[in-house]
């Protein structure tokens, strides 16, 4: 391996977890069902070469999933999200195992329920035709883009059919449809089940669906050893260590490659987010060219691409909620940034763009997410980044808004500077970037500081009483104590010398 060369697995096992997300799955369901798979394509000794799709076919099986959350939602309910794991196990033929499905849609959503379950009854099977074709064409599509081959784009694409010819979306049946798709059904299968029940009930459903659902030859492969240790492995280690050899490596500049087909994957979560993620990456990477050197711009543009990776967590009704979120849709909201870092802080060649990721939203004053991180500790980069989201989220339609005319995004985005919550300076190589003019000075001040309590802050730096400080700027002794007692609250302070220190460390004693 060249020394700048990356392991693909590393950065593909752990972005895995984002589909474990999306399918509303416990964490490492894609890893599990990889190693299971992988020890299935043993027991049927199949050459290196076909594992290697086997691994990444299982791996990366839910690539397409985003692809319908839009139409899941308005058809089956904004919770549908909690129903995917029973869609994932219910056997459609099955018409006991179809009923409990529908019993389940629309659920929590009170009167509206019944008319969740008259949509999905209506939709008929050409609509669910277009949605399982959908999520096969958008899977096999990324696949490519992740340069995987056509093995595993092929495998992707017919992700939905089944052994007896009944699924989609060409209807293929037997040994027509590929190996690796065929594996990896059951190894996914036998997951499911194995973690609803141990790997006795896993095996009682494979023999239950062989000949229907699933390949017979596949399933008599599998014995309930190759799933019975799952909880007890670090599956993560064994599903590295279960890549065929030799292992696939990327050149480093091709990390934009995997960044930016992960981008389109989450930004197909609702129509609302379509080129959110590249329009950032973007915006940061000319904006950069004024601000970061060289070597750190790369790395923010990677985090850009990357940054909303967490929002895949949160349910599609909530990004797509026409009014105010509710105070339960805000406590999701405000986590998907951390969701993001961790998935990316998983893998050794992400992790230098976990933390940046992760920090998009928080803001100078302290009055961002998850962290209320103050502007201290957010490097000149992460303001980059956050100012760019927001400049490209309000050029684009939302549930509560139409999108706003690049003038009008670019004042808000000064105010939001004058309001001390963006960085000023980023502020002008975004605007600039997006072709805005700027005109005069943007300045932000430290930790969102006011221009009068930056006034009040070099009073009191040079020892200024309260009452000295409201006789020069002509304010209320009373005014004077409360600007005393938020500032040092703003910049995390108790004694005079240290706000002393805080003012010259941002430059506030110079014009």
């Amino acid at each position: 391996m060249a020394r700048d060369d990356l392991r693909l697995a590393d950065l593909l096992c752990a972005l895995s977890v984002t589909l474990d997300l999306a399918m509303a799955q416990p964490p490492e369901k894609s890893l599990r069902s990889c190693v299971v798979a992988m020890r299935l394509a043993q027991n049927l000794g199949m050459p290196l070469v076909d594992q290697r799709t086997v691994y990444y076919a299982t791996l990366l099986r839910h690539l397409g999933c985003t692809a319908t959350t839009h139409e899941e939602a308005r058809m089956m309910g904004p919770s549908v999200a909690r129903l995917r794991p029973l869609m994932e196990r219910t056997d459609p033929v099955s018409k006991r195992e179809s009923l409990t499905l529908l019993t389940h849609i629309g659920q929590g959503s009170g009167i509206r329920r019944l008319q969740y379950v008259a949509r999905t009854l209506s939709a008929g099977k050409s609509s669910e035709a277009q949605l399982l074709l959908a999520i096969c064409e958008v899977g096999s599509m990324l696949a490519e883009r992740l340069h995987l081959g056509s093995a595993v784009a092929d495998a992707l694409y017919q992700n939905l059919e089944r052994w007896d010819g009944t699924g989609a979306p060409r209807r293929l049946a037997g040994e027509a449809i590929a190996s690796a798709t065929r594996i990896a059904e059951v190894a996914t299968q036998a997951v499911i089940f194995t973690g609803l029940g141990g790997s006795e009930l896993a095996e009682k459903m494979l023999r239950r669906r062989q000949g229907g659902w699933l390949d017979p030859h596949v399933v008599a492969a599998f014995k309930p050893d190759l799933a019975a240790d799952l909880e007890t492995i670090d599956v993560w280690e064994e599903a590295l260590a279960a890549e065929p050899r030799p292992c696939w490596t990327i050149p480093a500049d091709r990390v934009d490659d995997i960044a930016r087909a992960f981008a389109y994957f989450v930004d197909l979560k609702s129509p609302y987010l379509f080129g959110h993620s590249t329009g950032v990456a973007e915006l940061v990477d000319q904006a950069g060219q004024r601000l970061l050197d060289d070597d750190e711009r790369p790395l923010v543009k990677q985090a850009a691409y990357f940054h909303d990776l967490g929002r895949i967590a949160v349910p599609t009704g909530v990004w797509e909620r026409p009014g105010e979120l509710r105070r339960g849709d805000w406590e999701q909201v405000r986590l998907h940034p951390y969701h993001s870092e961790r998935i990316l802080a998983r893998s050794v060649a992400l992790e230098p763009v976990a933390t940046l990721a992760g920090l998009h939203h928080e803001r100078l004053d302290g009055s961002g997410y998850p962290r209320q991180s103050k502007s201290s500790d957010l490097p000149p980069a992460a303001r980059l980044l956050a100012v760019a989201d927001v400049f490209q989220a309000l050029t684009q339609d939302r549930p509560h808004r139409a999108a706003l005319p690049p003038e009008a995004a670019a004042a808000a985005v000064r105010a939001e500077v004058a309001a001390g919550r963006l960085d000023g300076d980023c502020a002008r190589a975004v605007l600039e970037a997006a072709g805005q003019r700027v005109p005069g000075r943007l300045s932000s001040r430290p930790a969102g500081l006011s221009e009068r309590e930056v006034e009040v802050l070099r009073l009191l730096a040079r020892g200024r009483s309260n009452a000295e400080i409201a006789r020069e700027l002509v304010i209320s002794p009373r005014t004077a104590e409360h600007h005393v007692q938020h500032i040092y609250g703003k910049i995390g302070v108790s004694t005079r010398a240290a706000a002393a220190l805080f003012a010259m460390r941002h430059g506030l004693f110079t014009p």
